[in-house]
């Protein structure tokens, strides 16, 4: 009998020792299965290269977030858009919340006119607060 005495005692007692090994091993195997599918879960995000700014800061949760891609492509919210539909979305947005914040994401290789008329578009609209995405660098050090 597996934690009984050695020997071989015939005694007929309850296993009063826990066995921990086998818990051991299920919580192992449990935490390898989720660093695996943690992995896996993360969806695949639009690349964008995005350019540096030591003042960059973090922006509040977006209702909007419109990319333009490196050769002039708009997405919004990851889904390719015209400028129709573009500004119909953000109408829409618009209707259903007064504070519609656009989070507008420029590929460091898209050319500045591109991010300038998706930004004049978004005013347009109505919309007064929108954010440019950047990834945040270290300043350098002030002499």
């Amino acid at each position: 009998m597996a934690g009984g005495k050695l020997g071989g005692s015939g005694d007929d007692e309850p296993m009063v020792d826990i066995n921990i090994v086998p818990l051991v091993d299920i919580v192992l195997v449990v935490l390898i299965i989720f660093m695996v599918t943690a992995t896996v879960i993360t969806s695949p995000s639009i690349k964008v290269n995005l350019p540096d700014a030591a003042t960059g800061e973090s922006t509040e949760p977006s209702s909007l977030g419109i990319t333009v891609g490196s050769k002039g492509e708009l997405l919004l919210d990851g889904a390719p858009v015209t400028e129709a539909q573009l500004r119909g979305a953000v109408r829409e947005a618009k209707g259903k919340n007064k504070d519609v914040v656009c989070l507008i994401s420029g590929d460091k290789d898209a050319r500045h006119g591109d991010v300038t008329h998706v930004i004049d578009v978004v005013k347009q609209e109505g919309v007064v607060k929108f954010a440019i995405n950047v990834d945040a660098v270290p300043a350098p050090a002030s002499p």
